[in-house]
């Protein structure tokens, strides 16, 4: 692929990595944080910036892996422009879902939600395409995601994260990926 291929590729992961690192500014974070209560009180950017901010700069850099990774299997299932719609509604999508359905988080950080939602949809692209991979992968994240609603976080996530892992966030996340990449991809030619 030539370079300038190239970084049209990654653009949309890199920027999303750049944000991610301004989020981290100390004087910024505490205003970007998903808070319950400061998003029933009308801050509701907070609905998007929650994903940008992280607990650690391990936290950050595990999740930006996974951008990574996601992005190098994935990247091509939809244009950018589907993926930047794709990635804001997952984005809304588990945070309108912790507001409604978990009342009890009040506060929330990270991308890993949103990284199940990205790898949803992008298995869902593959399988489209006739790829077996992508039902194989799309199976193996839903044992992933039962095990963690019933048993907790995969042991070691706290001392990578540096802090609690909210599995309903990846639970939200996948479900919004699904509902969010099905319709595009119904409405895309074979």
């Amino acid at each position: 692929m030539p370079a300038r291929a190239l970084i049209v590729h990654w653009r949309l992961p890199l920027a999303l990595a750049l944000l991610c690192l301004l989020a981290q500014w100390p004087d910024l974070a505490p205003y970007l944080r998903y808070e319950r209560i400061a998003i029933l009180q009308g801050e509701v950017w907070r609905l998007l910036s929650a994903h940008l901010t992280h607990l650690s700069v391990g936290h950050l850099a595990l999740n930006l892996l996974g951008l990574a990774l996601i992005w190098q299997i994935f990247g091509e299932g939809f244009s950018q422009r589907q993926w930047l719609l794709i990635l804001v509604l997952i984005f809304l999508g588990i945070s309108l879902g912790l507001l409604v359905l978990y009342p009890q988080v009040q506060w929330y950080v990270g991308l890993s939600g949103s990284l199940h939602g990205l790898f949803v949809a992008g298995a869902l692209a593959q399988w489209r395409r006739g790829n077996w991979l992508g039902p194989v992968l799309l199976a193996g994240l839903a044992l992933k995601l039962v095990r963690e609603q019933w048993m907790g976080p995969l042991a070691g996530s706290i001392a990578l994260t540096g802090g609690p892992v909210l599995t309903q966030a990846h639970l939200l996340g996948a479900i919004a990926g699904l509902l969010v990449a099905a319709p595009i991809l119904s409405g895309q030619r074979r």
